[in-house]
Protein backbone atom coordinates (compact mmCIF):
# COMPACT_ATOMS: atom_id res chain seq x y z
CA UNK A 1 0.00 0.00 0.00
CA UNK A 2 1.61 3.19 -0.87
CA UNK A 3 1.58 5.87 1.79
CA UNK A 4 2.04 8.95 -0.11
CA UNK A 5 5.97 8.83 0.29
CA UNK A 6 8.12 7.93 -2.45
CA UNK A 7 11.48 7.93 -0.36
CA UNK A 8 12.34 4.64 1.28
CA UNK A 9 11.80 3.43 4.85
CA UNK A 10 14.82 4.17 6.96
CA UNK A 11 16.01 1.20 8.71
CA UNK A 12 15.53 1.35 12.93
CA UNK A 13 18.83 0.13 14.47
CA UNK A 14 18.24 -1.83 17.81
CA UNK A 15 20.46 -2.88 20.92
CA UNK A 16 21.77 -6.53 20.51
CA UNK A 17 22.38 -8.85 23.05
CA UNK A 18 25.55 -8.23 24.03
CA UNK A 19 25.31 -4.15 23.03
CA UNK A 20 25.92 -3.91 19.53
CA UNK A 21 23.23 -2.02 17.19
CA UNK A 22 21.82 -4.24 14.68
CA UNK A 23 19.84 -2.41 11.56
CA UNK A 24 16.50 -3.91 11.20
CA UNK A 25 14.75 -4.61 8.12
CA UNK A 26 12.90 -1.77 6.43
CA UNK A 27 9.05 -1.26 6.50
CA UNK A 28 7.18 -1.90 3.81
CA UNK A 29 6.59 -4.53 0.98
CA UNK A 30 9.16 -7.84 0.45
CA UNK A 31 7.48 -8.44 -2.95
CA UNK A 32 9.58 -9.22 -5.64
CA UNK A 33 10.76 -6.28 -7.97
CA UNK A 34 8.69 -7.11 -11.31
CA UNK A 35 5.14 -7.83 -8.74
CA UNK A 36 6.61 -4.13 -7.52
CA UNK A 37 6.62 -2.73 -10.41
CA UNK A 38 3.16 -3.61 -11.84
CA UNK A 39 0.11 -2.20 -9.78
CA UNK A 40 -2.72 -4.32 -10.63
CA UNK A 41 0.03 -7.41 -10.10
CA UNK A 42 1.12 -5.70 -6.85
CA UNK A 43 -2.12 -4.89 -5.43
CA UNK A 44 -3.22 -8.91 -6.57
CA UNK A 45 0.09 -10.04 -4.66
CA UNK A 46 -1.14 -8.03 -1.61
CA UNK A 47 -4.95 -9.68 -1.73
CA UNK A 48 -3.34 -12.93 -1.69
CA UNK A 49 -0.38 -12.35 0.92
CA UNK A 50 -3.60 -11.00 3.18
CA UNK A 51 -5.94 -14.35 1.97
CA UNK A 52 -2.55 -16.51 3.04
CA UNK A 53 -2.29 -14.31 6.57
CA UNK A 54 -6.06 -14.72 7.40
CA UNK A 55 -6.10 -18.16 7.01
CA UNK A 56 -3.26 -19.20 9.23
CA UNK A 57 -4.99 -16.43 11.98
CA UNK A 58 -8.03 -17.88 11.45
CA UNK A 59 -6.70 -21.39 12.13
CA UNK A 60 -4.43 -20.19 15.11
CA UNK A 61 -7.86 -19.18 16.56
CA UNK A 62 -9.29 -21.83 16.46
CA UNK A 63 -6.67 -23.61 18.01
CA UNK A 64 -6.45 -21.53 21.04
CA UNK A 65 -9.47 -23.52 22.65
CA UNK A 66 -8.35 -26.72 20.60
CA UNK A 67 -4.96 -28.98 21.58
CA UNK A 68 -2.60 -27.35 18.98
CA UNK A 69 -0.49 -24.64 19.45
CA UNK A 70 -3.06 -21.32 18.81
CA UNK A 71 -0.22 -18.79 19.56
CA UNK A 72 2.50 -20.01 17.66
CA UNK A 73 0.48 -20.12 14.39
CA UNK A 74 -0.86 -16.97 14.97
CA UNK A 75 2.35 -15.01 15.40
CA UNK A 76 3.17 -16.87 12.06
CA UNK A 77 -0.31 -15.67 9.85
CA UNK A 78 1.42 -12.10 11.34
CA UNK A 79 4.61 -12.80 9.79
CA UNK A 80 2.71 -13.75 6.74
CA UNK A 81 1.22 -10.24 6.81
CA UNK A 82 4.41 -8.72 7.95
CA UNK A 83 6.25 -9.19 4.20
CA UNK A 84 3.36 -6.79 2.72
CA UNK A 85 1.97 -4.82 5.22
CA UNK A 86 3.72 -1.88 7.59
CA UNK A 87 1.03 -2.54 10.17
CA UNK A 88 1.66 -6.29 10.33
CA UNK A 89 5.52 -5.19 10.94
CA UNK A 90 4.99 -3.05 13.56
CA UNK A 91 2.78 -5.07 15.65
CA UNK A 92 5.42 -7.79 15.29
CA UNK A 93 8.15 -5.76 16.11
CA UNK A 94 6.26 -4.41 19.25
CA UNK A 95 5.61 -8.03 19.87
CA UNK A 96 9.41 -9.34 19.40
CA UNK A 97 10.05 -6.62 21.71
CA UNK A 98 8.11 -7.45 24.59
CA UNK A 99 8.75 -11.24 24.52
CA UNK A 100 12.25 -9.99 24.90
CA UNK A 101 11.54 -8.28 27.64
CA UNK A 102 9.79 -10.93 29.48
CA UNK A 103 12.80 -12.78 29.08
CA UNK A 104 15.13 -10.47 30.84
CA UNK A 105 13.18 -9.99 33.51
CA UNK A 106 12.32 -13.64 33.84
CA UNK A 107 16.14 -13.90 34.22
CA UNK A 108 16.82 -11.90 36.86
CA UNK A 109 17.33 -13.65 40.20
CA UNK A 110 15.08 -11.86 42.05
CA UNK A 111 12.12 -12.50 39.94
CA UNK A 112 12.88 -16.48 39.70
CA UNK A 113 13.09 -16.31 43.41
CA UNK A 114 9.66 -15.09 44.02
CA UNK A 115 8.15 -16.94 41.38
CA UNK A 116 9.98 -20.31 43.11
CA UNK A 117 8.21 -19.15 46.40
CA UNK A 118 5.06 -18.34 45.00
CA UNK A 119 5.04 -21.72 43.57
CA UNK A 120 6.28 -23.47 46.76
CA UNK A 121 3.53 -21.61 48.80
CA UNK A 122 0.98 -22.53 45.90
CA UNK A 123 1.41 -26.64 46.23
CA UNK A 124 1.66 -26.64 50.09
CA UNK A 125 -1.78 -24.65 49.95
CA UNK A 126 -2.72 -27.78 47.22
CA UNK A 127 -1.22 -30.28 49.22
CA UNK A 128 -3.36 -29.39 52.11
CA UNK A 129 -6.71 -29.13 50.78
CA UNK A 130 -5.38 -32.38 49.12
CA UNK A 131 -5.12 -33.84 52.68
CA UNK A 132 -8.31 -32.19 54.11
CA UNK A 133 -10.29 -34.16 51.78
CA UNK A 134 -8.66 -37.24 52.40
CA UNK A 135 -9.07 -37.08 55.89
CA UNK A 136 -12.60 -35.93 55.26
CA UNK A 137 -13.95 -38.33 52.71
CA UNK A 138 -11.04 -40.80 52.25
CA UNK A 139 -9.87 -42.33 49.22
CA UNK A 140 -12.78 -43.65 47.74
CA UNK A 141 -13.52 -42.25 44.05
CA UNK A 142 -16.99 -40.58 43.53
CA UNK A 143 -17.99 -42.88 40.81
CA UNK A 144 -17.62 -45.59 42.96
CA UNK A 145 -19.85 -44.40 45.87
CA UNK A 146 -22.42 -47.12 47.23
CA UNK A 147 -26.17 -46.18 46.72
CA UNK A 148 -27.79 -45.20 49.78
Amino acid sequence: MNTGSNEPPVAQATEGAAGTAKPEKPFGSRAPEFVKARRALHLSWQVGVFIVGLAVVVVGIIMLPLPGPGWVVIFCGMAIWATEFVWAQLVLRWTKRKVTEAAQRALDPKVRRRNIILTVIGLVIVGALAGVYLWKYGLEMPWKINDQ
